[in-house]
């Protein structure tokens, strides 16, 4: 990850949590031009104190970003590409809040988009009044595995080898990997969002053990969220939700390795059971399990992966009896109704639509419905988007 792109790109990289900061550093040590925006100020102290960020681990040097603000106005205009790196929870807001800054022709990037995140930010774009000819993606992972130390440091522990990204709509995902490249060369096109929604592993590998592990989590003894929370009975429960996402891939023509297989392709690990292949997992060891319930793995991956791939399966006449029964216990469990709070087909404007729709719309961009559904009200946790998880890593999702 050493190239550069053409010097005329602009990058534009919105969020100054782990990721964020990784990201601006990385560009701005290849030489390239970045602008990194962050809404609350205190959170880019320590840059503005020190000049730049400091990266340690697998990615070492100094990157000092062109601009740090808390200005959209200031950060969007004239960007080539804007890297979204937030919570999907944000992402709603967020698109509302960049709309009136965006301008055509941009390349608008969700890093990662869990599932459906292109079809939502667009839609919020087009409620908001956005320019039409803002090309928004999505990959199904963030690139490097990272850790938020303090404000002007982050440590990367991986580089991820290879990310998928897609395009909405598909057809166009050729414009924005020529956009981004030569800087990240490990992305490569995924046939649509469909698919980089259903290969966001997060959704398998998060809110179940958190969902299973509750009482422990809440007795405040630190665990290994992988090595320690996903015992063989935990795992088991995971290989039933990963069949579910396996048959919604299939009922959406879209290819998807499971579980297992994906880790043995990412990080060669063993296993006749996924229980034994995340055991073997070395780059697991020492994650730690959420500090408390009220953590991204069910308040971002609930809402923004299982309840839309709950929706996808209805409508492909699947009853993904495990995925729905995690959502009704992390409901009930966290006292928030994600059905109501996350992604559905109505909220993302998919309302009314089969798979045949779907898929049309995915690929090409073309609706055959002109309805779009009364707007509910979302309301976005109070604080900074990226600090309620800046230090947890991103390691294998």
């Amino acid at each position: 990850m050493t190239s550069r792109t053409t010097p005329e790109t602009l990058w534009a990289v919105i969020g100054a949590g782990h990721g964020g900061q990784a990201l601006a550093a990385y560009l701005a040590l290849a030489g390239e031009e970045v602008r990194l925006y962050n809404r609350t100020p205190d959170r880019l102290d320590g840059i503005r104190r020190s000049g730049g960020i400091h990266l340690e681990g697998a990615l070492t040097g100094f990157g000092a970003p062109a601009m740090v603000t808390s200005n959209l106005a200031e950060a969007l205009p004239g960007a080539t590409v804007v890297m979204v790196v937030v919570p999907a929870s944000a992402h709603r807001e967020l698109a509302r809040k960049m709309a009136p800054w965006l301008e055509a022709g941009q390349a608008v990037i969700l890093n990662p988009g869990r599932t459906l995140g292109s079809a939502e930010f667009s839609h919020e774009l087009r409620w908001a009044g956005g320019p039409p000819d803002v090309l928004v993606a999505e990959t199904d992972t963030f690139v490097f595995a990272s850790r938020w130390i303090e404000s002007g440091r982050s440590r990367v522990s991986r580089v991820k080898k290879r990310v998928r990204l897609a395009a909405l709509p598909a057809t166009r995902v050729g414009e924005v990997l020529r956009k981004v490249r030569k800087a990240f060369p490990q992305l490569v096109p995924a046939t649509n969002i469909i698919e980089t929604g259903i290969c966001n592993l997060g959704s398998v590998f998060h809110p179940a053990p958190t969902l299973l592990n509750a009482g422990w989590i809440e007795s405040q003894h630190p665990f290994d969220h992988y090595h320690q929370g996903i015992t063989p009975s935990v795992a088991r429960a995971l290989e039933a939700l990963d069949a579910e996402r396996l048959a919604i891939a299939q009922a959406y023509r879209v290819k998807a390795l499971s579980a297992k297989r994906w880790l043995s392709s990412v990080y060669g690990s063993k296993g006749r059971t996924l229980h034994g292949a995340i055991q073997s997992t070395s780059a697991y060891v020492g994650l730690k399990a959420p500090p408390s319930l009220e953590h991204r793995y069910l308040f971002e991956d609930v809402p923004a992966s299982l309840v839309p791939l709950t929706e996808l399966a209805r409508v492909a006449g699947h009853r993904a009896r495990v995925m729905e029964s995690l959502v009704t216990l992390a409901s009930a469990i966290t006292g928030v109704d994600w059905v109501e709070r996350g992604r559905t087909l109505e909220s993302v404007g998919l309302a009314d639509m089969g798979v045949v729709e779907i898929l049309e719309y995915v690929n090409s961009g073309l609706k055959r419905t002109s309805r779009w559904p009364a707007r509910r009200r979302f309301r976005v946790p109070d604080g900074d988007y990226a600090e309620a998880d800046a230090a947890i890593s991103l390691e294998g999702t």
